[in-house]
Parts: C-alpha cells; sequence; structure tokens
C-alpha cells in the first residue's frame, strides 16, 4: 500500500477501502452536503449501520465508482 492508497475508516483498520459511504448530520449540515467515509468490505456493513441507525448515511458506493463521478 502507498501513501496515496485509501485506507478504511474504521477504527484501527489499515486495509485499502473498496467503498464510499457518503453521509451528513442534517443537525448541521445542509441536505446536500455530503461528508464521507471510506470502508474496507469486512467494514462496510457496520459503519452503514452505525450511520444509519443515527440516520447519517445517504449513500453507499463503490469507491471506483465515486472517483469517476467525482472526476466528471
Amino acid at each position: 500500500m502507498s501513501e496515496e492508497t485509501p485506507i478504511c475508516s474504521a477504527k484501527g483498520c489499515r486495509s485499502e477501502a473498496v467503498w464510499v459511504l457518503a453521509w451528513n448530520n442534517p443537525k448541521i449540515h445542509t441536505p446536500e452536503r455530503r461528508k464521507t467515509w471510506l470502508a474496507c468490505e469486512e467494514h462496510r456493513e457496520h459503519l452503514s449501520q452505525f450511520l444509519g441507525v443515527r440516520g447519517f448515511l445517504k449513500d453507499v458506493v463503490l469507491l471506483s465508482e465515486w472517483e469517476s463521478s467525482e472526476a466528471s
């Protein structure tokens, strides 16, 4: 893994990220604002549930697709 390799946002995980979890906290962010967490395959469901229970999760997208849409 290089310095540019995106890594999972789960605490203590150093695995390469595969997923982007787009979220926002409606109490402090405008509706269109998207914060992101990155997730490896192992932590995608756990991080999604964490955000989902709080009503923050907006989208889960493959990192490659997210990067493609950001570039356009």
